[in-house]
């Protein structure tokens, strides 16, 4: 991993007005933890001073960037907090937290094995041996794997279909769609399809490396980066994501957090929304829907999607479905933070920090909720009980495919 300089000139910018500390939803139920203000800019001039310093509070920080995105002078509060946990921090629970930072190998080896896999990881003696040996929260349930991989799929149903179409994308799936929840991938697939576009896979491709940021390891997330970059690169093109965590990842923070140069491809990657609106208002591309669709959903902007700016996008989307009764939700962090919730001693944090967002979604008397990121389904699902769709999910089951598919051979 590169050594990352934050620069004196945008910590002096910082002019202690406390917006990021009020907005912080660690700080609103955790005594302990100082605020972003206090971790990230004061901090840091203690860091300059002393090289060894570590702020303990460093490790409360949820990474939700709420901060960054009120802050008036521009300062990167939360990336001056992570690069300093990477550079400070160590894991309190080593095992533990490379177990959750390893998307990849923990989803190969539990897929092929998930019907085994699934019911025992959902046993209460299981969590409680997790949680009494490595510090893995009881009270929370693993999201489930899938036996077949979203990869598999593709290549045995759908690899030979997309080399009909004219006009391709790449995909980067993340592993939430390859191990977990296939369907989210077969649902982006056909959502292409259906505008006229084929789909190919990166020629390699790596966990983002949110997980290994998140947990201290940063050679292991530069690794995985790297490979992810050069498939990119390699792609040539546009490609589109179905998570906005992973899409901010590539994007923002292997460069702020990292310090791997990715200018040439970064605008170049493009959660699936986005670009879906943006082929819509330029008239390249057209959707028709079907006329017995009707759903009561509330849409919740994630963190990583507030960042970005692009809720507009998927909201604007599902506003189109004649028999969508969509309520926009004010923007509250779900306090999952990916595998920060996890963690024996975060759970009532993020249990906490849900709160306003939990009510807010029985307030709506939605149905369904819908959002751009996989572990804040996991967080509303676990709290409302309520099932959680991606907004690509809820566009391929509103299309009349074949009228769709239509009205763009005619583009």
């Amino acid at each position: 991993m590169q050594e990352i300089n934050i620069s004196p000139a945008n910590l002096e910018k910082c002019l202690k007005c406390d917006l990021c500390t009020q907005i912080c939803p660690m700080y609103s139920v955790n005594p302990d933890y100082p605020g972003p203000k206090a971790a990230g800019p004061d901090g840091e001039r203690y860091r300059l001073k002393d090289p060894k310093f570590f702020d303990n509070a460093l490790k409360y920080c949820l990474n939700c960037k709420r901060c960054e995105v009120i802050c008036p002078s521009g300062v990167k509060v939360g990336d001056i907090i992570a690069v300093n946990r990477l550079k400070y921090g160590r894991p309190s629970r080593p095992l533990r937290d490379r177990m959750l930072a390893s998307t990849d190998l923990v989803g190969s080896l539990a897929s092929p094995f998930a019907p085994i896999v699934n019911p025992i990881l959902g046993l209460g003696i299981t969590k409680s041996v997790l949680d009494s040996t490595v510090g893995i929260s009881k009270e929370r349930t693993f999201p489930k794997y899938s036996s077949s991989k979203f990869v598999t799929w593709f290549r045995r149903h759908a690899a030979r279909e997309q080399e009909k179409f004219a006009r391709k994308v790449h995909y980067f799936h993340g592993c939430y769609v390859n191990y977990n929840y296939p369907q989210l991938g077969k649902d982006f697939v056909r959502l292409m399809n259906a505008c006229g576009y084929g789909v190919e896979l990166l020629d390699k491709e790596k966990c983002c490396g949110v997980a290994l940021i998140a947990n201290g390891f940063g050679k292991q997330a530069s690794k995985q980066a790297a490979v992810n970059l050069a498939s990119i690169r390699k792609a040539g093109g546009e490609v589109l994501t179905t998570s906005s965590t992973c899409t901010f990842t590539m994007r923002d923070e292997y460069d702020h957090v990292l310090g791997l140069e990715n200018a040439d491809v970064r605008d170049r990657i493009l959660l699936a929304t986005k670009w879906l609106y943006d082929k819509l208002e330029a008239g390249e591309i057209r959707l028709a829907f079907r006329e017995d669709f009707k759903m009561r959903a509330a849409y919740h902007t994630a963190c990583h999607m507030q960042k970005m700016g692009w809720q507009q996008y998927s909201i604007r989307l599902l506003q189109m479905i004649p028999g969508m009764e969509l309520t926009v939700l004010d923007q509250h962090c779900c306090g999952i933070s990916g595998t920060f919730g996890f963690k024996k001693e975060n759970y009532g944090y993020s249990k906490q920090i849900s709160s306003e967002l939990v009510d807010d979604i029985h307030k709506s008397g939605a149905g369904v909720v819908i959002t751009d990121c996989e572990t804040c389904k996991w967080q509303i699902e676990g709290f409302t009980g309520l099932e959680v769709l991606n907004p690509v999910s809820v566009l391929a089951q509103a299309i009349d495919y074949e009228k769709t598919l239509k009205l763009n051979n005619e583009n």
